[in-house]
């Protein structure tokens, strides 16, 4: 007689539990397809307002018939990792205890031989659904954080029933939807919503595989905007030692190892970034009310420190944690790449009154939108075009987007013996920003995608006096020209 596992032991690294994958259709009718689905995907992501996923199912006894599947059935599964018994640990979309996803659409149907077919199921979460059935036409007057919750919890709305996780803001203003739907609404309110215990600017609404999310990138790299958040996981770079006696447990060690890494961008694009406005931004506001304008400048090395990054310890150790060096760049040598505010020029309106309130788009004073729009946009750039990494590792229904990991890589030209030493400037913690469960070939593994937007450690600050004793010629091409400067 086989021996039945127990649901709490975990027999290898990438082991998980998921008892059924149970398809409810327009008639009531329920289908497992756990035995027939080939691969199960499930994507979260801190840029995207909603989870996505897919199922690939082979399909020998023309189910999508049968049940006539059309895009308007539910999912109902429960994926977690072995051991794991808290509800915020697992991946729980059950009728029973959790909220089943909605299927909207079949796509990629072919017929694999004379009795098999192969299809794909895409499913996304109620919340996605009702995004798109909706429109936000209101008014809201009360601190930032909230008009979202509102928006969230409305039943005529989002009408969410999930976790809702959020951080506190630090500025009130009144906000006028014009007919939005309700994820373009919140994203609205995100932009100009401020921390109150950090000095970032903008904020990400997400879902994850837990709840929804709504946050700054100070609170993922931070607790209260000052204290270090400790890595939810550390992840090594190494083959798994069978045979090494110091290796008591194989299964957790497996479970750290990165199966295959790469770097998306690991040199930031100093050309790009700089037409972006990520080192330096003039940014120039008009007031409407009082017919004023006023400018301000954005510069990256001396505003850098004003706000938390990914490889937060404490204030005074990450103010030189810069991804790009303030050392000069040109035949000057006086100016780094910060001191440019004209790369990038911005115009926008900010009138105060505009409410009966003297404050501006951000619900302060009018006179600072433009800094802080500067800041919102350097942010921002330096998240999405900074360092990213994505890591191939067993699957943890524990982590979900917007996790703070530890990656401990070792310089190429490190002796293996020495595994203390860390790339001093792509070690270190790292932003989970994306992830795909997967579930395949009986096997439970996950793809992160990753960012920082610092250093492990301080780079040096170049020295380097560029020179050129080159003044560049001048030659007419018409002969009888003598031109002069």
């Amino acid at each position: 007689m086989a021996k039945i596992k127990h649901p709490d032991e975990i027999a290898f690294a990438g082991d998980y539990n998921l008892a059924h994958i149970d398809l409810f259709n327009h008639k009531g009718e329920v289908l497992d397809l756990k035995h027939i689905v080939q691969e199960l995907n499930i994507y979260e992501s801190i840029y995207k307002n909603a989870i996505t996923g897919s199922v690939v199912v082979i399909d020998a006894n023309n189910f999508i018939g049968k049940m006539e599947i059309q895009g308007l059935e539910r999912l109902s599964f429960k994926l977690e990792t072995p051991g794991l018994h808290e509800k915020e640990l697992k991946i729980d979309a059950s009728m029973e205890t959790g909220e089943p996803f909605h299927v909207y659409k079949i796509s990629d149907r072919r017929q694999l031989n004379d009795n098999t077919t192969l299809y794909i199921l895409h499913f996304a979460s109620r919340e996605f659904m009702r995004n798109i059935r909706t429109k936000v036409s209101q008014a809201y007057n009360s601190r930032l954080d909230m008009s979202v919750m509102k928006i969230l919890k409305d039943k005529d709305y989002l009408d969410s029933r999930k976790d809702f996780y959020y951080e506190p803001a630090g500025n009130t203003d009144k906000i006028v939807v014009p007919n939005l739907r309700p994820f373009d609404a919140i994203n609205m309110i995100a932009k100009r919503t401020l921390p109150d215990k950090s000095h970032g600017v903008g904020y990400y609404f997400y879902e994850t595989t837990k709840g929804f999310h709504f946050r700054s990138w100070e609170n993922m790299c931070s607790v209260d905007g000052n204290l270090p958040r400790h890595p939810k996981q550390t992840f090594y770079y190494m083959q798994m030692k069978i045979d090494d006696p110091d290796i008591e447990d194989k299964i957790g060690h497996e479970y750290k190892s990165v199966e295959s890494y790469r770097f998306i961008n690991n040199f930031h694009d100093v050309a790009a970034n700089t037409a972006l406005g990520t080192y330096g931004h003039r940014v120039i506001t008009h007031n409407m009310f009082d017919k004023t304008h006023n400018e301000s400048d954005y510069n990256y090395h001396t505003q850098f420190s004003a706000s938390v990054h990914a490889d937060h310890e404490n204030n005074y150790t990450d103010q030189s944690k810069h991804a790009v060096v303030d050392s000069v760049v040109d035949y000057d040598n006086e100016t780094n790449v910060s001191d440019y505010p004209e790369s990038r020029v911005s115009l926008q309106s900010s009138t105060k009154f505009l409410h009966n309130d003297d404050v501006g788009r951000y619900g302060i004073d009018a006179f600072n939108d433009s800094s802080t729009t500067g800041q919102r946009v350097s942010q921002k750039n330096q998240v999405v075009h900074g360092t990213l990494l994505k890591l191939v590792v067993k699957g943890q229904s524990y982590l979900e987007a917007g996790d703070v990991i530890e990656f401990n890589i070792r310089p190429q030209d490190t002796h293996k013996e020495l595994v203390d030493v860390k790339d001093h400037r792509f070690a270190g913690k790292y932003i989970v920003v994306k992830i795909r469960h997967q579930i395949a070939n009986s096997e439970y593994k996950m793809v992160l995608e990753c960012a920082k937007d610092s250093s492990y450690s301080a780079l040096a600050s170049g020295t380097v006096k560029w020179k050129t004793k080159n003044s560049g010629a001048l030659f007419s091409t018409y002969k009888d020209d003598q031109g002069s400067m």
